[in-house]
């Protein structure tokens, strides 16, 4: 009994314990992503990261697929355990294997695709698959899986002008319309200060013509003589007197008599007579002044 218990114990031993080497999954990351974006006619080159290897011994084999929005995965290029590149599809024509490379950068580490003279066809999704094998009993046997991805944007240049050109259109829209706008203001100013000017020149003239003098004939009381006196008054504006105004006293009419006297003769004033000038002659002056001594 003794004898089957260390047989058992030493077949277990030996036996492998697959459960346990199987169990989780190979780390993978692509970079850049995960949304990358690249110009029409450049390299892009992807990034392939593996970590977390289940047996020392392992070998990788690589796998990219590529996959447009509209359509499902395609297999592009895979390198087998043996780091043999194989193309497959429409991507083993020449023109397709003359732009794709794929490459271990570092053993079981890392791969990079790259993708020459980039066209609006490349556009879509590019996925990393990696698979850990290794012998076990004469036979290759998968022990872990990983796969990663990310997107590739390829911009035409084409659309790239027209959103350059629609950039700048719209900056220019949006300086012409404050362009106008200060040239609106502008007019408003000009037009409220030519209005206060020509308001200016209307109150100063109005001033003007107001202060001139303008005489009016006043009537007065008759005096004694019967005749009409007419004084010469201005409009001018009165400056104020200084100290305290006197209140002036009303002007009471004299008292009209019950008859007016009446002169018994009314004596009429004497005109005189013009007198002429008189030209003398020399003799006459002469005469005169012999006289007058």
């Amino acid at each position: 009994m003794r004898l089957l218990a260390l047989a058992a114990v030493v077949l277990l031993a030996r036996a492998p314990a697959p459960a346990l080497e199987v169990c989780g999954a190979l780390n993978v990351t692509v970079t850049p992503g995960p949304v990358v974006d690249y110009l029409e006619g450049d390299n892009a080159t992807l990034l392939c990261h593996v970590s977390q290897k289940r047996r020392k011994d392992s070998l990788l084999a690589v796998r990219w697929f590529f996959a447009r929005s509209d359509s499902q995965e395609a297999l592009m290029v895979k390198m087998t355990k043996l780091r043999v590149v194989q193309y497959y599809g429409n991507f083993s024509r020449s023109t397709y294997r003359q732009r794709l490379r794929l490459l271990e950068e570092q053993r079981g580490a890392l791969y990079t695709l790259s993708v020459l003279t980039l066209r609006p066809a490349d556009q879509g999704h590019y996925v990393c698959k990696v698979q850990e094998i290794s012998k076990h009993r004469n036979k290759w046997t998968a022990w872990s899986n990983g796969s990663s991805e990310t997107e590739m944007r390829v911009i035409s240049l084409k659309t790239s002008e027209d959103s350059s050109f629609e950039k700048k259109k719209e900056t220019w829209a949006f300086f012409e319309d404050l362009y106008v706008y200060a040239v609106l203001v502008c007019c408003v100013g000009i037009l409220s200060v030519l209005l206060f000017t020509l308001t200016i020149i209307c109150q100063s003239v109005f001033n003007k013509r107001k202060s001139r003098a303008r005489h009016y004939l006043v009537k007065c009381p008759q005096n004694s003589s019967g005749e009409t006196v007419t004084s010469v008054t201005s409009l001018a504006p009165l400056q104020p007197k200084k100290g305290k105004r006197r209140k002036e006293k009303a002007d009471v009419p004299p008292a009209v008599p019950a008859k007016v006297p009446i002169a018994a003769t009314f004596h009429k004033p004497k005109l005189l007579k013009p007198q002429r000038k008189v030209t003398l002659t020399k003799k006459q002056w002469f005469r005169k002044l012999s006289e007058l001594a």
